[in-house]
């Protein structure tokens, strides 16, 4: 389809001037507006202004400049359909062939810190969306181009054949719907937030594909990861990394997982995690300490794994974690010690937080056949004084401190989940069992000796008393779980019987 005629009008203006003297060269018309306009004509590209083609003035501070007939006439026309070229012709309206486009910066303007609400309203751009619609639903006769990337594909067909092919032109329509549905939904999300209404009746999501992945969880299954617009800093999207290879779709899960627990932690702290469960966590004065209780946690399982700390990597500690294979690191910084140790083994991935290692998202997002679920990220912390006491015996000090720990770990492990834990540090893990008992049974097998003198957290309550039977008899000396079944009592029996504190939340932690 042939170019005789360009409407610009952008508020990126990366590349667009060299795009419309190219237009220029090719004996394209172009028409633009405010700005844009003005960036034009200090290049001395040729240009008209979007008022000598309506005859109507731009007006309210700007606000309305293209909502007229002779812009969305020339645009929507069906340019071989009789009826619409002789409508254009009474109406003396000119066809409009290229629609160059992007939008006034809402996502950058809602992003700043101080913004207020009346900045962000101003920023919401009508007249832009409205020109790109027009021009993607009648793509078969107009180009749209809303991004500078697609600027160089458009001139070479524009010099090798006069206009654009079809293929391209339907191209960049979808992206044009993609942009402005993105535009809306980012709005749309802004003024829930301002109404505080995290659930509304018409939910629109937008992501920005960050990589094209190699694969799925497995090679048959094709990935990509997408971020939120607004993704904080601190989170696993805005990442830098380091060195290593490309993440993969279980690095990636596996390595948000082990961020969202680590953050639980304020004293330094290192998490192992595979396949989506942490295997070793550890809590001591120093990293080098927590990351050694981390991996005698279950140094088979840690092999291949994701470690993620809230502390900078130094260069002791990255000589004990270079003498294993790892996937990745994940750290808020790494001393340059550490880099250069960690550097010789290419294929470990790096990742270092930007911003604090304590932000965490809002909400959290799944897919079923057909639909999704939503819900607040959980995000509840128990204290020592809102847990209720059951038995005759209280927690000991350290009984406490473990409680604690175990209670901050076992809410990330998949449920049924049990943790086991000793001064600071895992020693078994039971995780996504049928049943708790089993979930109790794997924990203590994997504790071995070291399962006597130690502590239990469970995510859920206990149905029966079986749980505190296999307890009892491995030498666990307290536990901490939610409470609520209807036989609460005989595990508290069970408990007293053999002398085991035990305390009660009233929170539960469901991992699926």
């Amino acid at each position: 389809m042939q170019i005789r005629r360009a409407l610009i009008s952008v508020s990126d203006k990366t590349g667009i001037v060299s795009f419309a003297q190219s237009l220029a060269e090719q004996g394209v018309e172009i028409i633009s507006t405010g700005g844009t306009r003005r960036t034009l004509e200090e290049a001395e590209v040729p240009v008209i202004s979007i008022s000598d083609v309506t005859g109507f003035p731009e007006i309210l501070d700007g606000r309305v400049k293209t909502l007229h007939p002779k812009v969305h006439g020339g645009l929507l026309a069906v340019r071989d359909l009789q009826t619409h070229q002789q409508q254009l012709q009474d109406q003396a309206i000119t066809p409009i062939d290229l629609v160059c486009v992007n939008l006034y910066p809402f996502q950058q303007t809602i992003a700043k810190p101080d913004v207020d609400f009346a900045e962000a309203i101003e920023n919401i751009d009508i007249g832009g969306p409205s020109m790109v619609r027009s021009a993607a639903k009648n793509h078969r006769y107009v180009t749209v181009v809303i991004d500078p990337n697609d600027y160089a594909f458009v001139i070479q067909q524009l010099k090798e054949n006069g206009g654009t092919d079809e293929a391209l032109r339907r191209r960049l329509a979808a992206k044009a719907f993609g942009h402005t549905a993105a535009y809306d939904a980012l709005i749309a999300d802004y003024l829930n937030r301002q109404i505080d209404e995290p659930f509304p009746g018409q939910l629109t999501l937008t992501f920005q594909k960050q990589q094209e992945l190699r694969y799925g969880e497995n090679p048959h299954q094709q990935a990509a990861f997408y971020r939120e617009p607004l993704a904080g800093e601190g989170l696993l999207a805005t990442c830098e990394q380091l060195q290593g290879k490309e993440l993969s779709y279980n690095n990636i899960s596996d390595a948000n997982a082990a961020l969202e627990l680590v953050r639980e932690f304020e004293q330094p702290t290192v998490v192992a995690v595979k396949h989506m469960n942490p295997c070793g966590v550890g809590s001591a004065d120093t990293i080098v300490e927590a990351y050694r209780l981390a991996y005698d946690a279950d140094p088979i399982s840690i092999y291949g794994g994701i470690i993620a700390t809230n502390q900078t990597v130094d260069d002791e500690t990255a000589e004990l974690m270079s003498q294993i294979f790892l996937e990745i690191i994940i750290a808020p910084e790494f001393t340059e010690e550490a880099r250069q140790i960690l550097t010789k083994k290419q294929n470990l991935r790096l990742l270092r937080l930007k911003g604090e290692v304590s932000t965490v998202q809002q909400h959290k997002v799944v897919s079923v056949g057909g639909g999704l679920l939503i819900q607040d990220v959980d995000q509840h912390e128990i204290t020592r004084e809102e847990c209720q006491n059951a038995t005759k015996r209280a927690p000991s000090k350290q009984e406490w401190a473990d409680l604690l720990f175990a209670w901050k770990v076992v809410k990330h492990v998949k449920s049924n989940a049990i943790v086991l834990v000793k001064n600071g540090q895992t020693i078994g893990i039971g995780a996504g069992q049928m049943n708790r008992v089993g979930a109790a049974k794997i924990a203590i097998e994997q504790a071995g000796e070291q399962a006597k003198g130690a502590v239990l957290a469970s995510d859920a309550f206990f149905p029966m008393k079986d749980t505190l039977e296999v307890a009892a008899a491995a030498g666990i000396r307290a536990i901490i779980q939610p409470g609520g079944s209807v036989r609460d009592q005989e595990s508290i029996d069970e408990a007293n019987k053999h002398d085991i504190a035990m305390v009660m939340t009233g929170i539960r932690h469901f991992k699926h």
